[in-house]
């Protein structure tokens, strides 16, 4: 186990309820801090009371955005268990996104120790209710104090904590998406493959456009042949076509979703054939006219599953319906499955759950 300074709190907070309280509203009593110079390396990793940080106005962060984060859960499993799943992964991608902006590499194995140590320290904070877990939101940001665009020397990695109620309050549902055909989110080259905010950035606007056409999600295309299929909103988008689960392959325009992964997984081990490849607006609509289109659903941490009943066009006067509107059967299945594996319903078959404490 890593050595993680731990100061204590002089006073601790009243829980939440957590039904009440909107999404990373609320944070927990303690967060992990480890600071990182050039010719030093990474040091200091402690574990200290949750408060505000002080960053100089010149923050490198501030004016050039070199930053990236992370989005993972921790649940109550049965046995009275706090477990996190799938923490080694979200650590390794957290690399990935790293290399790509040029933030220095951490150590895997010590992010991991300090993580399952912070969420055994606040284990209290993990709700209990259906649905309900403790999101987890690793970053990493750079944190020189001058201007000037250039590749920084000094950077701080973070991980805070809120307690968050189940991503349906009103009952698992589809959702309606827009095809975005007039604005571009990422194409290949760029940060598309990192998790990092300037991603986040750039989907605001086209949200706002199909909230305002009475859509939930943007559905994203490729942004040169404005073509294929990219990501829906914050996730990894899928389709159940002609009995086969079919996905967006890893182009670096979309994010490796771990809980992509997870459904590729499951899917596979159920005798699914599963296709990782280009697809195209025009192979969507035949399937969907030929009636091989059977389910659509997006994939990610927040939603776990989230079941598409409609896809509708920015421009063109196209809409498409699935299932009458209504959750599909692999989509109900998948999300029940991974559900259960969360709090221990479930068996962990694939080494998903990282036990971080006990009860």
């Amino acid at each position: 186990m890593a050595d993680v300074r731990f100061v204590k709190a002089d006073t601790l907070k009243a829980k939440p309820d957590v039904t009440k309280i909107g999404f990373g509203t609320h944070f927990t009593d303690y967060m992990f801090v480890m600071d990182y110079e050039e010719g030093k390396g990474w040091y200091d990793p402690r574990i200290v009371p949750y408060e505000d940080i002080k960053v100089s106005p010149a923050n490198t962060t501030l004016h050039y955005g070199q930053a990236i984060f992370e989005g993972c859960k921790a649940y109550r499993y049965k046995g009275n268990k706090a477990v996190v799943f799938r923490a080694k992964d979200h650590i390794a991608r957290l690399n990935k996104s790293a290399k790509i902006l040029d933030i220095p590499q951490v150590d895997e194995k010590l992010v991991y120790d300090a993580l399952m140590q912070l969420i055994d320290i606040e284990k209290e904070w993990i709700p209990d209710g259906p649905g309900q877990s403790l999101y987890i939101r690793p970053f990493i940001f750079a944190n020189d104090p001058y201007l000037g665009v250039s590749v920084s020397k000094c950077y701080k990695l973070m991980i805070i904590l809120s307690p968050v109620a189940a991503y349906y309050a009103h009952g698992f549902a589809p959702v309606k998406i827009m095809v975005e055909d007039t604005y571009v989110r990422a194409v290949r080259g760029g940060l598309g493959a990192a998790k990092t905010p300037a991603n986040y950035a750039a989907s605001l606007h086209a949200g706002l456009v199909a909230h305002e056409k009475g859509y939930d999600q943007t559905l994203w295309l490729d942004g040169v042949e404005r073509k294929y299929i990219g990501e829906v909103g914050s996730m990894n988008i899928l389709f159940k076509i002609d009995n086969k689960i079919v996905t967006p392959e890893l182009d670096g325009t979309i994010l490796d979703g771990i809980t992509r992964r997870t459904v590729l997984q499951v899917a596979k081990s159920w005798g699914y054939e599963v296709e990782e490849r280009r697809i195209s607006t025009d192979e969507l609509l035949e399937a969907y006219k030929n009636g091989k289109l059977e389910e659509v659903f997006g994939s990610g941490t927040a939603a776990v599953i989230s079941p598409v009943g409609e896809l509708g066009s920015s421009s063109a006067n196209t809409k498409m319906v699935f299932n009458n509107g209504k959750i599909g059967p692999f989509a109900q299945k998948m999300y029940d499955y991974i559900d259960g594996l969360h709090t221990g319903e479930v068996e962990d078959t694939f080494g998903f759950i990282d036990v971080a404490g006990q009860y």
